[in-house]
């Protein structure tokens, strides 16, 4: 059996880039790694002390990789960008599915691109990639479900090629969170929301800071040995079929 390589000496950078970090998850995920001490570099089309980028577009997000690690490398990486686009399957268009592609999964895999380098040179590395519940299967999101368990294949995958190397790859599943792009399109007073949530076995909604502190530990250099995992926040949807 060769050598395993030996891990860098080198101190490891504590700095993390979220995409799609200027709200929702994203932001609670943002403020979470920031608590933790990490210096947070967001990726977003919006918001204060962001890199601004169009995550879809290929161009758009490596320019915007390239001025990331002008500050040095990154080590740890959510890809936490994404949309939904729903439609059923006889109604979703090619344009919203290619365009599924390109912000839920492409961007993933370009980002983990740029910084891998870095990862690899400092002997660790930290990948959590923000997957969904509705990757077991959601009336009404064919691109998006499909795109969701995309990211689960991609993480399993940077799981065995990347253990070697330090780096572990996870992905979280939300279930319903309270964000307000969801509320908006959920209202609280409306019957189908009552419903979602006396779906759910704890019998609340999930909040974003729910998910950040499930990111939060997968991040830190402790969980070395928890990888090519899918973590369900979701309230216990996930233990049975739920049709909401």
């Amino acid at each position: 059996m060769s050598a395993l390589p030996t891990p860098s000496t080198k101190p490891v950078s504590e700095r993390v880039l979220v995409t799609g970090g200027a709200h929702g998850i994203g932001a609670a995920i943002a403020a979470r790694c920031e608590e933790d001490g990490y210096e947070v570099v967001i990726l977003d089309r919006e918001g204060e002390n962001t890199i601004h980028c169009d995550l879809a577009d290929p161009a758009s997000t490596q320019a915007a990789l390239q001025t990331a690690l002008k500050g040095g490398p990154i080590t740890r990486l959510v890809n936490n960008v994404g949309a939904v686009f729903p439609h059923s399957a006889d109604e979703q268009t090619v344009q919203e599915f290619d365009a599924a592609i390109a912000l839920n999964l492409r961007s993933a895999m370009l980002c983990a691109q740029a910084l891998l380098p870095g990862m690899k040179e400092a002997g660790f590395g930290r990948i959590v990639s923000m997957s969904s519940r509705a990757a077991l299967g959601k009336e009404l999101r064919s691109a998006y479900s499909a795109t969701k368990a995309g990211l689960i294949g991609l993480t399993r995958v940077w799981a065995l090629e990347l253990g070697r190397f330090g780096i572990t790859a996870n992905a979280v599943g939300p279930g319903p969170i309270a964000t307000e792009l969801f509320m908006n399109a959920n209202p609280v007073d409306s019957p189908r929301t009552k419903a979602i949530i006396d779906a759910v076995p704890v019998q609340r909604m999930g909040m974003p800071d729910d998910v950040a502190h499930t990111v939060s530990h997968l991040l830190d250099h402790r969980s070395g040995f928890v990888t090519g995992q899918t973590h369900y926040v979701c309230g216990g949807m996930t233990v049975g079929r739920v049709d909401v």
